[in-house]
């Protein structure tokens, strides 16, 4: 057993806007609890979570990263931290949904300058979704122009009136060194070495005001969540330390306080009094409220208490592909504990798997450990076919485990080799990229003949591409998908007649059908209907009928695309003894629908997605212009915090580039989501050039 206990685990995910200092704060947490003996630093490219090649060179996460360190609370305990740093750019939301999934507490961090910025409103709704504690980490407070006041202030207009200050700062801006808590009513005041060192003092008198009120706030938003407390508060005005604790807890576990902290990572200021918090305060893992699932195919749900002593149960989060060793997943305990040798049950696949040695991480650093307990996070190697969002349990306990949501993609891009026969090494770089990155996705649509790549922005793919290229050494085409049009009809067109007939000097070819074309209900599909009497055409020759008006369907009469939503009804013909055959049937079914279809008002349907756009205010008119110029339709508008919210529809082919357009008009705070809706008529100016330049293709194609 390890020399802890799972109520002595904390685990806690780093979120927040791209650039705001979330992997520095994750190198300060090291460094101050002794993981590290250097403080590294992300231009020189040695910090412990940004060890890919790709993060090095970009100088950004991309991944996020499995973190640990041991702490000590007022009592003495030891404390495990496991830290997850994640990415903040939105293309890499899935890694920061994942890592809010398996952990109780998020510190979002947020640039003291910036403030609050698109992502931190975007990974604050993703904690709501996971029910996470979350604690504010003002930083960057050693820079000119930090602004701790307004910072809070906007935290409070975005979040609630949950925030309230836990610590502020002394002296912030150039040689910030001093803070006050104001749970304990103290200053600290740090040394300049970046050890982190401080010294506990009184607060100064011109501060002490100051330090009152945020500690009044404070009271008030803890004792508003226990209704003795706030008895208490009512008739002295005060709580003692101990209550101040217990309501702490409570508020941050109900998400009814949100406390601020105020730290400049980068000179290990404010970091070691941010990690007493998170050891006394923070929930631990048997804090927590069971985890549901459900027993395999099957609707009844399940509850997984937090047990150590329970029936053994984990959860993959995460999983990617190391050079030297293959295939690493990470998980997570949610019952019982495992080591290795031990054989358990994927319940995705109903197979059996073995582990094998187990890890505690810290970035690519590994070291073997012999048991992790419930609560616990390890990686383990070579299991056989279990991957992200995959339960592994005993037999005796079999349950599925709720998987983590990711986001739709809002990037397709048609992909191909550059060189002839590597078709199948991209299949497999692809479908291992998948496994690593759900939020990459990849299928072939026979519809258009491409496979395509969808991802969540340029950033996304463009990552994707160049570990393909470094890891396989693939060289591949990407060009924007064929856009996957419908053809369909809008008026009934009767009697259309087709005499096929073809002598050559033996057996000739002889076929005579009249049909009708009608238009079906959106959705309905495709329907044939036999209603030939007095055998004017032989029952052998109708599949043929059938056949051949399938195949035209599929080929397309106006642009090549498939043709939906119609019924066709055969209703007389004749045949030639001799001359008749199936061959000849299929193709005077296949004339007589192109001539009825052009007959009956085709149009040209186009898949149409539903889009939602998050952005800052200022930007609303340049936003709501570009949705109209791509001929979007605004379905409403609201606000969700500080940001604004367009819901839309937008044709698929006007959303080309979109995701590098928006960022440029929106300053690089604007992102969107993307799913699709529903197919409707094309315009009939742009139907004209749609066949316009299908026709001229095929011409060129035919030359």
């Amino acid at each position: 057993m390890p020399d802890y206990k799972s109520e002595q685990i904390r685990n806690i995910t780093i979120i927040g806007h791209g650039g705001c200092g979330k992997t520095i704060l994750a190198e300060g947490i090291l460094h101050s609890a002794g993981v590290t003996n250097r403080f590294g630093k992300i231009e020189e490219g040695n910090t412990v979570s940004d060890y890919h090649k790709d993060e090095i060179e970009k100088q950004m996460s991309i991944n996020s990263s499995l973190l640990n360190c041991y702490w000590k609370n007022s009592k003495d305990e030891k404390i495990k931290f496991n830290i997850i740093d994640t990415p903040g750019f939105m293309d890499f939301v899935g890694e920061v949904k994942s890592s809010l999934r398996v952990t109780e507490t998020a510190l979002m961090v947020v640039d003291s300058f910036k403030g609050v910025e698109v992502g931190t409103e975007a990974c604050f709704k993703h904690t709501k979704e996971y029910n996470n504690n979350i604690a504010f980490v003002i930083n960057k407070l050693d820079t000119e122009n930090a602004t701790f006041e307004a910072t809070v202030d906007q935290l409070v207009e975005s979040f609630g009136s949950q925030v309230a200050v836990a610590m502020f700062p002394v002296n912030h801006g150039i040689g910030f060194n001093s803070v006050v808590d104001v749970i304990k009513m103290k200053m600290y005041k740090f040394t300049t070495d970046g050890k982190g060192d401080y010294t506990t003092e009184d607060i100064p008198a011109n501060l002490k005001d100051q330090a009152d009120e945020y500690h009044q706030k404070l009271v008030e938003a803890v004792a508003s969540e226990d209704d003795a407390l706030m008895e208490k508060f009512f008739d002295t005005g005060s709580l003692s330390e101990e209550e101040i604790a217990s309501g702490l807890r409570l508020g941050m576990k109900e998400r009814k306080l949100f406390p601020v902290f105020c730290i400049s990572a980068s000179t290990n200021v404010g970091i070691k009094p941010l990690m007493d918090f998170i050891a006394e305060y923070t929930e631990s893992p048997v804090d927590r409220h069971p985890e549901k699932g459900h027993r395999p195919h099957s609707e009844e749900v399940v509850e997984v208490k937090p047990d150590v002593n329970g029936n053994p149960v984990l959860f993959i989060f995460k999983t990617i592909s190391e050079k030297n060793i293959g295939e690493l997943s990470f998980f997570r305990v949610y019952s019982g504990k495992v080591n290795p040798g031990m054989d358990l049950i994927n319940e995705a696949t109903g197979k059996a798997e073995r582990l094998a040695q187990t890890y505690t991480m810290n970035g690519k650093d590994r070291k073997e450990i012999p048991e992790v307990i419930t609560g616990d996070f390890a990686g383990v190697v070579k299991l056989k076919d279990s991957h992200t969002n995959n339960t592994l349990c005993s037999k005796s306990y079999p349950v599925v485990l709720e998987p983590i949501k990711f986001p739709l993609p809002n990037m397709s891009l048609a992909i191909a080799s550059a060189r002839k026969g590597e078709e199948d090494k991209l299949g497999t770089a692809l479908h291992s990229f998948h496994e690593e990155d759900p939020t990459f996705i990849m299928n072939y649509d026979p519809e258009i003949s491409q496979t395509i790549i969808h991802g969540q922005g340029e950033i996304h793919i463009n990552t994707i591409i160049s570990r393909m290229k470094n890891k396989y050494g693939l060289e591949v085409i990407l060009s924007e998908p064929k856009i996957p049009y419908k053809e369909t009809i809008r008026k009934k067109a009767t009697d259309i007649e087709y005499r096929h007939k073809k002598q050559t000097g033996g057996k000739g070819q002889f076929g005579h059908v009249v049909i009708n074309v009608e238009p079906k209900p959106r959705g309905e599909g495709f329907e044939f209907v036999d209603a030939i009497v007095g055998g004017v055409i032989p029952g052998r020759f109708i599949p043929a009928v059938e056949k051949g008006i399938i195949e035209t369907m599929q080929s397309g009469v106006l642009i090549g695309c498939k043709v939906i939503d119609v019924k066709v009804t055969l209703h007389f013909g004749s045949y030639h003894n001799v001359d008749s055959d199936e061959l000849s049937f299929k193709l005077a079914a296949s004339q007589a629908f192109r001539k009825g279809f052009k007959d009956a008002n085709p149009v040209i349907l186009e898949p149409v997605y539903e889009v939602e756009i998050f952005f800052p205010e200022e930007f609303m008119g340049a936003v709501s212009g570009d949705v109209s110029s791509r001929r979007g339709k605004i379905l409403g508008m609201e606000s969700e915090g500080r940001l604004q919210v367009i819901k839309c529809h937008i044709p698929l082919s006007e959303m080309s580039g979109y995701s590098s357009k928006l960022r440029s008009f929106t300053q690089g705070r604007g992102t969107y989501t993307r799913k699709f809706s529903h197919y409707e008529d094309v315009p009939k100016e742009v139907e004209t050039k749609i066949i316009a330049d299908y026709e001229k293709k095929k011409a060129e194609e035919q030359k």
